[in-house]
């Protein structure tokens, strides 16, 4: 059994009648669950070498542009030769092209012979044009030169080069089917030239293949899970601005707002609240709509630069962003519906607000807290997405091992060369793949770490305010804030560092076995009895209301460790007895006002996604080097950081409610019912939600 809290805040004699000095809060403590803050800065010490393994094999330009036939990544200015703003990846044998899309053939895209182009070629309608190989050997022409001259010398070449390109095997090839830049890529359209066929037979070029194969060969290739997936990451690297602007400044102006106004306009900030929240969330829907195709004809386009009107590629991105719109669509219904059944609530909420209000008018140090750990967080977020953007990015290009004929006239050795003429390709190695999820599960832990810090200062600063009957005393630190984060770096980072630990380790669990599910459900491998269906879709059931309770235990536990200083498992122990022994109290007083916080920190995300919105679809972002293949992911960046920032800054409202209602249980419990130290408006406050209680039923 647990002692009488008022003897752990000083404020009570103790058992032998005694009364110890020091405080409000308790400063004869001691570290507490010091193993796991060893084991959290291991964690660092891991995450930097992981993070350094990424910057030192990674090149992000690689998530962009493609590798040519030597294993250059396009665009690279250190490549040889130099391929700055050759950015454009061109296959030149269209039969081989060809030879990749069609069924059961054992020659791959790959292997197919690619340059680094500055813009795609297209026919010419009177004579026939060529793309030649890049100049060395006996070419005595600059990449310079080669460009101004359209990549075209095939007129300077030798008899035997000549008869080489008539036979498709370089160094000059001829352009039959027009080409279009689809992210950085040249893919070919299946129209071919009539003119430049002519040409080419009347020269006596060998049989080239005119089938929508040549078309469909390089659309799966750029459509391929880990093209997407790779333009996907590429997109945060573009995007980078925006995600300073929308997901940090923007969160933040916006949260400060918000608890200023929570001070000074507390009855009408949860109408305006819900108002807002229910606007922004249409105007997300609408615009993920928009983006889809779906309203007007605004539809991201995979397509580069200038091109056709009539000509149209599909991208996968189109589909995703669809998919996205639907859910989006659910979700704004759900939030209507949610917010007109608890209209009647409001109020309720309102009074519960009223006191932290109260708290932060008179601990104002609370308001400006935030943006400490917020400044943190901002650092690590930034080294954090670059160490993954070179992550992603850090396979070796190694030559693929083909046995099909890939021919090619090589200009170093003057001769037609058949071996070692594979292409190349980016290869991921299992640890890539361990290091990726490190990484992200890193980015988990740190977050929900610096969160509960921020909140276990916090509820120290309000406890110091709450033992005193919310009076000004000379036992109350001048700066309670800093007091409060004092004793946490002294003896409670351990704790924190544990809470923290389990959150994010049962997440990541949950999040591993939806995966799962999800490739059951894709293969149909689902359990076909009733029972494996009972349990399959219960464990989930399950998993979730762990999730849910471990974290509400672990904001409370949080609550305790800055009043006790005790350990996370007791202080946890402590919280709980506490909660349920005052279940209904804290249900009818805390539900509503949670719900009005979670609706407020939808609303600045949700305001950082529409701001990327907006900013993304400007001509900076949708056209030439900066064009994102979609805005979907930076958006949805924008929001889960607008989210976290909300949390940081609406934690000092959420935990200052939490622990002046678990003080007062505590204070009710120690003194048969009526708490003594409880401020005048938490008393009318908790008064009138029995009024109000009673009313409803």
């Amino acid at each position: 059994m647990r002692g009488p809290l008022g003897a752990v805040l000083e404020r009570y004699p103790l058992s032998d009648g005694t009364t110890e000095d020091g405080g409000i809060i308790r400063h004869n403590r001691k570290c507490r669950d010091v193993a796991f803050l060893v084991i959290f800065i291991a964690f660092w010490v891991a995450m930097i070498v992981n993070s350094s393994f990424g910057f030192n094999q990674g090149n992000p330009l690689r998530l962009t542009y493609g590798l040519d036939y030597k294993g250059n990544v396009c665009g690279d200015k250190h490549a040889h030769p130099g391929l700055h703003q050759l950015e454009l990846k061109y296959w030149l044998n269209p039969n081989q092209v060809y030879q990749s899309g069609v069924k059961d053939s054992q020659f791959k895209l790959s292997n197919a012979r690619s340059i680094c182009l500055l813009d795609c070629p297209t026919p010419l309608e009177d004579s026939l044009s060529w793309v030649c190989d890049y100049p060395e050997g006996d070419i005595h022409l600059s990449v310079d030169d080669w460009i101004d001259r359209n990549y075209d010398y095939y007129e300077i070449l030798t008899l035997g080069m000549k008869n080489a390109s008539l036979q498709l095997q370089g160094p000059c090839y001829p352009v039959i089917f027009p080409s279009v830049n689809v992210y950085w890529s040249c893919q070919y359209i299946a129209r071919a030239s009539n003119a430049s066929l002519r040409h080419w037979k009347q020269m006596g070029g060998v049989d080239i293949k005119e089938d929508i194969v040549v078309d469909k060969s390089i659309h799966s290739f750029i459509n391929s899970r880990s093209s997407v997936l790779k333009r996907y990451m590429a997109d945060i690297g573009k995007a980078w601005p925006v995600l300073i602007v929308c997901g940090g400044l923007l969160p933040l102006f916006l949260s400060v707002v918000w608890l200023l106004m929570i001070r000074y306009f507390v009855a009408a900030m949860p109408w305006i609240t819900v108002a807002f929240f229910n606007i922004l969330i249409i105007t997300v829907t609408v615009f993920y709509y928009l983006k889809a195709g779906w309203i007007g004809n605004d539809a991201i386009s995979p397509i580069i630069g200038d091109h056709d009107p009539y000509m149209h590629v599909f991208g996968r991105e189109l589909n995703h962003l669809r998919a996205a719109a639907i859910l989006m669509t659910f979700v704004m219904v759900l939030s209507i519906l949610t917010s007109i059944a608890i209209v009647r609530r409001i109020l309720m909420g309102t009074s519960v607000l009223k006191v932290a209000a109260k708290v932060i008018g008179e601990v104002q140090a609370l308001i400006i807290f935030p943006v400490i750990p917020y400044s943190i967080l901002a650092i690590f977020y930034m080294v954090w997405i670059s160490a993954a953007l070179h992550l992603f990015s850090s396979g070796q290009v190694v030559q693929n091992n083909c046995n099909t004929n890939c021919c090619a006239y090589d200009l170093l050795s003057e001769k037609v060369n058949c071996d070692h003429c594979c292409g190349y390709s980016i290869r991921y190695t299992p640890h890539i793949a361990v290091a990726i999820f490190f990484h992200l599960f890193g980015c988990y832990w740190a977050t929900k770490f610096f969160i509960a810090c921020s909140s276990t200062v916090i509820a120290g600063s309000v406890a110091s305010y709450y033992w005193t009957r919310g009076e000004t005393s000379s036992e109350v630190p001048v700066l309670p804030v800093f007091d409060s984060m004092k004793r946490l770096i002294r003896y409670s980072l351990g704790s924190v560092a544990l809470g923290s630990l389990i959150v994010s380790f049962v997440e990541s669990i949950r999040f591993i076995l939806e995966s799962f599910r999800r490739k059951l459900k894709v293969t149909e491998t689902t359990p076909d009895s009733w029972f494996g269906k009972m349990v399959y879709h219960t464990s989930q059931g399950c998993l979730s209301c762990v999730e849910w309770t471990i974290k509400s235990v672990n904001r409370n536990a949080y609550i305790m460790i800055a009043i006790t200083g005790k350990s996370f498992c007791r202080s946890s122990a402590i919280a709980t007895e506490l909660i349920m022994n005052n279940i209904l109290r804290l249900v009818r007083v805390n539900v509503i006002g949670d719900v009005i916080l979670f609706l407020g920190k939808l609303f600045v995300s949700l305001s950082s996604a529409v701001f990327g919105f907006l900013v993304l679809d400007t001509h900076k972002y949708s056209s030439g080097h900066n064009k994102l293949s979609s805005p979907l992911l930076p958006v949805l960046v924008c929001w889960t950081l607008g989210y976290v920032v909300a949390t940081l800054f609406f934690a000092v409202v959420e935990m200052s409610i939490d622990t002046l209602i678990l003080s007062f249980c505590q204070d009710s419990e120690e003194h048969e019912g009526t708490a003594q130290f409880a401020p005048l408006l938490l008393m009318e406050t908790l008064n009138e939600q029995n009024d109000m209680q009673r009313l409803t039923q």
